[in-house]
């Protein structure tokens, strides 16, 4: 699979005059390397979060990204490296080998690293840095110790040793680093409660609310040939264990409604796709990077995850005028006020799940405010430009 950037903002990039003393010289970018264990064309939030961001940092900076190979991808004046990888998978995920030399070779020649995962890549990343004295930086994109023991359902009883080893293991690496960056004030609060003692400074996510906005529903419908008055509760967003979805499906066939579908915008562990598809009523559309469409055809978006930061998936939902039905996590709780812009309901309870469904189906009014609000509350709160600059500082204050 082919993937190139060429994001519509750096053509409308606004050039300044430099000052007289720098007129006619060049102006020498630092190198900053970004590190990922997950990017393009592997389409998550990692991937969504450096198509945004990289666009706009490469104007400030000379980028280079380390990242696994998981397809051809091109950036135009970056230099992409991929490591390549390993024999073994775990879910839906499969993580690069780890090559620390060749990682360290790139650390050696940047001024800045700002990591985005503590996968293999991270890891060598952090210590290289740690090592040749290079200031590194790593987004907070996930609670690790609540992530990987939920990620990893299928280990079964062995699962349990992996909450003490993820809170270690998370402790040890990024501790070693010269800042956090996280998402929002409680993520920070949170990684300071485990004795991780690295500052920590804050650049909520952004949205983009032009590509992501309210559509016409009965076109997205006819072009995605989905029946015009079916209730259609969505979702979108990898499958994986510690996402839940089998409560979303639980709480969706307790509905009493006689036309109704769930779609599953995503792809992910077979395990529980085979679970998903057995029924007629549910649809899986796979990976893709042309989500809006199936947005637009949604009534409702539920976000059923045991463990979330921020969530993209939400915001670009709420930013298209759609009713959140969400679990209480992460920041979602702070930026969602129940009954107002979205909902919660107990995520361990589809019951639960099946009561707030049943009265936004019911009360189409009440839907049409909560996506009103939801959209309302991403464009006065969640900006792009804004996060790329807060970034931006924090990476040159280190």
């Amino acid at each position: 699979m082919k993937v190139t950037i060429d994001r519509e903002q750096m053509e409308n990039v606004e050039w300044q005059e430099l000052p007289a003393a720098t007129a006619g010289k060049r102006v020498e970018k630092r190198r900053l390397l970004i590190t990922t264990d997950n990017f393009l064309p592997r389409w998550d939030g990692i991937s969504r979060f450096l198509s945004e961001i990289i666009p706009r940092l490469k104007e400030t900076y000379d980028i280079t990204i380390i990242a696994p190979d998981y397809g051809f991808i091109t950036i135009e004046g970056v230099e992409v490296v991929k490591i390549p990888l390993s024999v073994h998978s775990y879910g839906d995920y499969t993580p690069a080998r780890f090559e620390y030399k060749r990682i360290a070779h790139f650390v050696r020649r940047a001024d800045i690293v700002f990591n985005q995962a503590l996968g293999p890549i991270g890891m060598c990343a952090i210590l290289a840095a740690k090592r040749l004295r290079r200031p590194v930086v790593s987004y907070i994109h996930s609670v690790e110790w609540e992530l990987v023991p939920k990620a990893m359902a299928s280990l079964g009883p062995l699962r349990g040793l992996m909450l003490p080893i993820s809170k270690w293991f998370v402790a040890f690496f990024y501790n070693r680093c010269s800042a956090l960056i996280t998402p929002s004030e409680n993520i920070a609060e949170l990684f300071s409660w485990q004795r991780i003692k690295t500052p920590k400074r804050v650049a909520h996510l952004g949205v983009d609310t032009v590509k992501f906005a309210p559509g016409d529903r009965k076109r997205a419908r006819e072009s995605l040939n989905l029946p015009a008055d079916a209730f259609i509760v969505g979702y979108h967003g990898r499958i994986g264990y510690e996402k839940n979805l089998i409560t979303l499906l639980r709480g969706f066939r307790r509905l009493r409604v006689k036309n109704k579908m769930l779609i599953i915008v995503g792809d992910g562990v077979p395990a529980i796709k085979s679970k998903l598809t057995r029924f007629n009523d549910v649809i899986i559309t796979g990976s893709t990077n042309h989500v809006t469409p199936w947005l637009h055809a949604m009534d409702v978006y539920v976000q059923p995850s045991f463990t979330e930061t921020t969530s993209l998936t939400v915001l670009e939902a709420m930013a298209c005028g759609l009713p959140v039905v969400s679990s209480k996590v992460g920041f979602i709780k702070y930026y969602i006020m129940d009954g107002k812009n979205g909902t919660f309901f107990d995520n361990g309870d589809p019951h639960d799940l099946c009561v707030r469904l049943t009265q936004l189906h019911d009360d189409r009014v009440h839907r049409v405010s909560l996506g009103l609000e939801a959209r309302k509350t991403v464009v006065e709160q969640f900006d792009w430009e804004r996060t790329a600059e807060r970034i931006k500082e924090i990476l040159d204050s280190v």
